[in-house]
């Protein structure tokens, strides 16, 4: 067994971790314990949450306010924490919580499940996101509490605060409220909605700009390349889709601040996106699209493809090389982001066209942010979750897992390494 996983590749063993634990996730909220008195829970539904919550997703068929009891939401909120921080990061801290060392195969898995460039620093990285992530989730829960404490009990309230503050860091649009209410009930509460939208940001920025925030404060100058690209980009698209959404749609402007922000990964809502318009749907669905940033807790194909796809185009519409912020941007990015944008697409492309034969009577554009949802691990929904069928639910779950692992390593999970003996001299092609 232990030459097995040491013969495979660091992508195929996220993935199998991702599947054990949405699995055990699965069976851990099944228990009779986990379920309320009175509700019903199929394992259909159950491995849906599961793989809902381990994708950091938030799309749900039951509601885990009316359907779960306080330790089936512990289960829950335990899945999003260990799948925003991902398998391989909380199996590594675990080691080093009991005097183990970490070997160089560990050491590589934290390496690619971060996006770190090299194995130097990863276990003092490792230690910095776990700290990080618990300063963040506390103070979050410390700031939501006095909000949640004018409606329930103290120790309830506590609990609510805690669960949200772990959904919102870990980019999670689940909630516990119950009757599938999300945060609409706290539409007007700005200390809400801003508490959770910093959570959100930051989560979804990723430890790396974190680190280097917090290393160099307000200078930006300092910051590297990636950082400046991150930063500059999430707000842009924060401003843009908080204008957009505003023009589009009769919502206020804290509202239409905190779906700019929810859609690029998280999935909580204040207004009910059932009675959105086409044009704001289509605003929500561009940024669950591009969604978070590289190594953060979000999905979707990330706000650096993004903008090197961006200079890409601008590059050979100009004719100049690609640099921004007084950096050339790497020659193999722009491929790389292409195939993201594009394995992307088709994994949208061919979902939607399944959900539709599966599930005819639901309207296109249903189905089609639905999807995106699913595939940006975001969570947000028209309404049509519960309704879907079992195949639509089997798909959904496909592509939330496909969303949380990224299109290009599902793809390179195929691959067995062996080097190419046969070359070929190069040819001619017409493109454009």
């Amino acid at each position: 067994m232990k030459g097995f996983f040491r013969s495979q590749s660091p992508a195929r063993l996220t993935a199998l971790g991702f599947a054990v634990l949405i699995l055990a996730g699965s069976v851990l909220l099944i228990l009779p314990c986990s379920v309320k008195n009175g509700a019903e829970l199929k394992y259909i539904d159950a491995l849906y949450t599961s793989t809902s919550a381990v994708c950091v997703t938030g799309l749900i068929s039951v509601d885990a306010g009316d359907t779960f009891t306080p330790l089936g939401q512990f289960f829950l909120a335990l899945l999003i924490q260990v799948g925003g921080l991902g398998v391989t990061s909380i199996g590594a801290g675990v080691i080093l919580a009991i005097g183990k060392k970490i070997d160089l195969k560990g050491r590589s898995l934290i390496r690619e499940a971060s996006n770190l460039n090299s194995d130097r620093g990863v276990i003092r990285f490792l230690k910095s996101v776990l700290l990080t992530t618990f300063i963040f989730e506390l103070t979050g829960a410390v700031l939501s509490f006095p909000v949640f404490v004018r409606d329930y009990s103290p120790l309830k309230a506590a609990g609510i605060s805690l669960f949200h503050s772990v959904a919102a860091f870990n980019n999670s649009g689940f909630d516990i409220l119950g009757n599938y209410r999300n945060l609409i009930p706290y539409r007007d509460s700005a200390a809400l909605n801003l508490v959770t939208c910093g959570l959100i940001f930051f989560g979804g920025i990723g430890f790396l700009v974190i680190q280097e925030m917090c290393k160099y404060k307000f200078g930006f100058k300092k910051y590297s390349m990636h950082s400046k690209v991150v930063i500059s980009v999430s707000i842009a698209l924060i401003v843009a889709g908080t204008v957009l959404l505003k023009l589009t749609e009769n919502i206020s402007w804290l509202g239409a601040l905190f779906h700019s922000v929810s859609a690029r990964t998280a999935g909580f809502s204040t207004y009910p996106l059932g009675e959105f318009s086409n044009a704001g749907i289509t605003v929500l669905a561009v940024l669950m699209f591009i969604g978070a940033s590289s190594g953060s807790t979000g999905g979707g194909i990330k706000t650096s493809t993004f903008f090197v796809l961006l200079q890409g185009i601008k590059s050979a519409a100009v004719n100049r090389t690609e640099k921004a912020f007084h950096n050339s941007i790497p020659k193999d990015a722009f491929r790389k982001a292409s195939v993201i944008t594009l394995l992307a697409a088709a994994v949208v492309a061919v979902g939607t066209w399944i959900m539709s034969a599966a599930e005819p009577a639901i309207p296109l554009r249903d189905i089609v942010f639905e999807v995106i949802s699913a595939f940006g691990t975001v969570g947000l929904s028209t309404g049509i979750t519960s309704g879907l069928g079992i195949p639509a639910k089997l798909l959904s779950i496909a592509i939330m897992f496909i969303g949380r692992l990224g299109p290009l390593t599902v793809a390179t999970l195929w691959h067995f390494g062996r080097a190419e003996r046969v070359s070929f001299p190069e040819g001619n092609i017409s493109i454009g």
